[in-house]
């Protein structure tokens, strides 16, 4: 690693050699220097939600419904809430059912009058009796003022009105539907907010709170960013369809969209459940017991010795050697080693444990390794970009040291991949998924392509570590070994790419397949999750 007093680069010929050697010797490797892998299109733009935007974003699907199917707001905002927000849910049960069997579908009751304009305007009115009688509290009412109809024709007081919302706010209700018996219809938000308003402010106030909170809680294309502190923003994505995806807050906190866990790919979502309860709650335990206990023979439960006699009995009524494990009797001997014997006495449970050791260790070495790069490799790339740049001797295409931090992007992206395969792996070749059983001997020939390409992936991570790390980049030096330098750093960013790219491929077309559970995993992006941006109040 090099030293803030070291920011140089030399660039020795005979090591370049070797390297250069060893990668036109890698078979695997040939023709993945000529060209990049072809980068997939990102995606369009994911929008980060706050309270001040919240209106906003409602408001854009609520109008493109109205202008849809011609109706007003409240019944374009019923629609939307019956369908979760789905656009694509909508226009298919248009193309299939009609306008009206949309409507019908969603409860919901428009007056053939009812032009669906912001106004709401009406080409005529209700018309009603000069004095009305309220079937809710049979009173005569003679002033037109004092009563409402709602879009069914079903009119009543405004004092039963008044309590009706009232009692249907107060129940968390979020479109409240009319008083009369068996009517779908819902009720215009504008005359409950108008009535709530006069005698229960703040109850109108949260039933506009309900009705935004809606689009957050019932909308299956947003979802609250997990951060904590909750930085107050929800995410919007393009597509629902698409929720095995990743996206990044603002805030900066990344996370699946699916489960919103902490973006995991090429790990699937309840893999990576699993594993991160096991990580958080049982690895250093799990390491203790490996180390310092025995397994019982008869019972297989770990025992702990306590004192210093090796001859120990657990619970179970079992004596044994906590020396070697084994059972204790009369003709028992453990000072010559038997490797026969010593492999027959790991019983399953302590195979588990070391088997999780071996996975978690290694997720714990790349997780680390990316710290480590991410801290002091970076700010080193960085200095040997503006010593590059401030060369005015060399070609601009040199000189243009962009390829630098693309190679470290790539290398911080490798170790990613590589932590999170070994969360995979643990599970995918253990005994705790299930796998079709015509598809066992599948399995085994998809592993050995699987570790093949995370062996592949590591040895390239670590070559392209090594070249990022080294003391720094001379601008002093003869303008061909500074593009040779640039091109084999440039090659060994490509090199990792592809085979981040193979492995997701692998994944997600040779493994994920064999499961009995459907399972999914988010594309690979090179540049990280897809990144979302604050939407204009």
């Amino acid at each position: 690693m090099a030293s803030d007093d070291e920011p140089y680069l030399y660039y020795d010929e005979d090591e370049a050699a070797e390297e250069d050697d060893g990668l036109e010797a890698d078979e695997d490797d040939v023709g993945l220097f000529e060209e990049a892998a072809p980068q997939p299109e990102r995606r369009a733009d994911h929008w980060a939600i706050t309270r001040k935007s919240l209106s906003a974003a409602q408001q854009q699907d609520v109008s493109m419904v109205m202008n849809l199917v011609n109706v007003a707001r409240h019944n374009a905002r019923a629609l939307l809430m019956h369908h979760r927000w789905k656009m694509d849910r909508i226009h298919d049960f248009l193309e299939r059912r009609g306008r009206e069997g949309l409507f019908r579908d969603a409860g919901i009751v428009v007056p053939p009058e009812d032009c669906g304009t912001a106004t709401r305007a009406r080409a005529a009115p209700h018309k009603r009796p000069r004095i009305v009688t309220c079937n809710v509290c049979f009173e005569d009412v003679a002033r037109p003022s004092d009563v409402s109809t709602m879009d069914c024709g079903h009119c009543f007081c405004n004092y039963c009105w008044t309590e009706h919302f009232l009692a249907s706010v107060g129940n968390g209700k979020k479109h409240i539907h009319c008083m009369q018996v068996k009517c779908p219809a819902i009720c215009d938000d504008a005359t409950v907010r108008r009535l709530l308003g006069r005698k229960y402010p703040d109850t109108a106030k949260r039933f506009d709170n309900l009705v935004l909170d809606s689009y957050l809680d019932n909308n299956a294309s947003v979802k609250w960013c997990p951060s904590t502190p909750h930085c107050g923003r929800a995410i919007r994505i393009v597509d629902a369809s698409e929720r095995y995806c990743e996206v990044e807050c603002p805030c900066g906190a990344s996370f699946c969209f699916n489960c919103t866990a902490p973006a995991h790919s090429p790990c699937p979502c309840p893999m990576w459940d699993k594993w991160d309860a096991k990580f958080r709650g049982e690895s250093e335990n799990l390491k203790w017991i490996a180390v310092n206990t025995k397994s019982c023979p008869n019972c297989l439960r770990p025992i702990e010795k306590n004192g210093g006699c090796n001859h120990v009995s657990c619970p179970c009524g079992q004596h044994l050697c906590y020396a070697c494990g084994g059972q204790l009797h009369p003709l028992h001997s453990c000072n010559r080693y038997d490797e026969a014997g010593h492999a027959a006495n790991y019983d399953s449970i302590r195979r588990q444990m070391l088997r999780y050791t071996h996975y978690c260790d290694r997720f714990n070495v790349h997780v680390n390794s990316r710290k480590a790069e991410q801290a002091e490799l970076w700010p080193a790339v960085q200095r040997r970009a503006v010593l590059l740049e401030s060369a005015t001797a060399i070609r601009p295409l040199i000189r243009e040291a962009s390829w630098l931090a693309r190679a470290h992007r790539a290398l911080l992206a490798s170790r990613l991949v590589l932590a999170r395969s070994y969360a995979f792996a643990y599970y995918m070749f253990g005994d705790e998924v299930r796998i079709y059983p015509s598809e066992k001997a599948n399995l085994a020939i998809a592993k050995v392509l699987f570790e093949h390409q995370q062996w592949q992936l590591e040895e390239n991570a670590e070559r392209l570590s090594k070249v990022l790390a080294a003391p720094g980049v001379k601008p002093v030096l003869a303008e061909d070994e500074l593009l040779r330098a640039m091109q084999e750093t440039s090659n060994l960013a490509k090199i990792v790419d592809t085979h981040c790219r193979e492995m997701y491929k692998v994944i997600q077309d040779e493994l994920l397949p064999l499961l009995l559970e459907p399972m999914t995993i988010a594309a690979y992006r090179p540049d990280g999750p897809d990144k979302a941006k604050d939407l204009p109040a």
